[in-house]
């Protein structure tokens, strides 16, 4: 038998809609995940726009055409999100990017357009800012600050998560937007020594340094996730969100080591195993 554990829709669900879309998540909604996560950025015109990339990937993006006749930056795949105006990024298509259900047409959401949704649902939010260690601490700031603004528009920020793995996200969220959640990424890339990614803190124990950030729950990846950084992280009382799972025996494995929660491409499958296993 297992236990009852959360269920994390990546980028709304990717493996069957196109991710960070509204479509994509209204069908996240439709199969009852408990939590959808989506990524952030912004735009040059100071816009909080959904997106896993900071340039425009041609993977999940694809140029129509250009904002205005003769605008210079087009075409815009390849191009910094950070350099473009929303008028630029709504030119794109995001809805090539799942073989399961590619959605032609579908264009790159605001924050605020995804909150209008999925506010009414019974839902949570696992909002990951997609910042890096290039970044200044303003500019961290500056998109910390208007991700809250705009889950505080729609009342969302007691059921809302930051998530980074730039951790000066967390530090900034702790010190001024402590009603959110805050979650510590972890992947062996960030951990390296050196590379900046967590706020000043050691890599040698990942979990202690980030309970002493103030994270309120740690997000490791799947590879890295074992039973011994489960155990520590819950003698923290720092639940755990493993990223990203998306074959049953992984999810097994995962639930039966006492994960807290599941972030998966196929939250049907996810739904289909807890159905069939009998619960603690």
């Amino acid at each position: 038998m297992i236990s009852i554990i959360e269920v994390h829709g990546h980028r709304g669900a990717r493996g069957l809609r196109p991710e960070n879309t509204l479509p994509g998540f209204a069908h996240a909604l439709d199969l009852g995940v408990d939590t959808i996560e989506l990524d952030v950025g912004m735009s040059s015109d100071g816009v909080v726009v959904l997106g896993h990339d900071q340039v425009v990937s041609p993977a999940v993006l694809a140029d129509t055409g250009p904002a205005w006749p003769g605008d210079p930056a087009y075409p815009y795949v390849g191009k910094p999100v950070r350099e473009l105006s929303l008028a630029q990024l709504r030119t794109l298509d995001a809805g090539l990017s799942c073989d399961a259900a590619p959605m032609p047409g579908t264009r790159i959401p605001t924050l605020a357009e995804a909150c209008a949704l999925l506010a009414p649902a019974d839902v949570g939010l696992s909002v990951e800012l997609k910042t890096d260690p290039t970044w200044t601490d303003e500019e961290v700031e500056l998109l910390t600050a208007a991700v809250a603004a705009v889950l505080k528009t729609f009342g969302c920020t007691e059921r809302s998560r930051l998530l980074a793995f730039d951790w000066r996200v967390l530090a900034e969220a702790r010190r001024h937007y402590p009603d959110l959640g805050r979650v510590a990424l972890m992947e062996r890339k960030t951990l390296a020594p050196g590379t900046g990614w967590l706020a000043g803190h050691s890599p040698a124990d990942p979990v202690a340094a980030a309970f002493a950030l103030g994270a309120t729950a740690v997000s490791p990846e799947h590879a890295m996730t074992t039973p011994t950084l489960i155990d520590q992280a819950h003698a923290l009382a720092l639940p755990v969100i493993v990223w990203t799972v998306n074959t049953p025996a992984d999810m097994t494995r995962f639930i039966t080591q006492g994960a807290d929660a599941i972030v998966t491409d196929y939250p049907d499958r996810l739904h289909a195993l807890l159905a069939a296993t009998p619960v603690l």
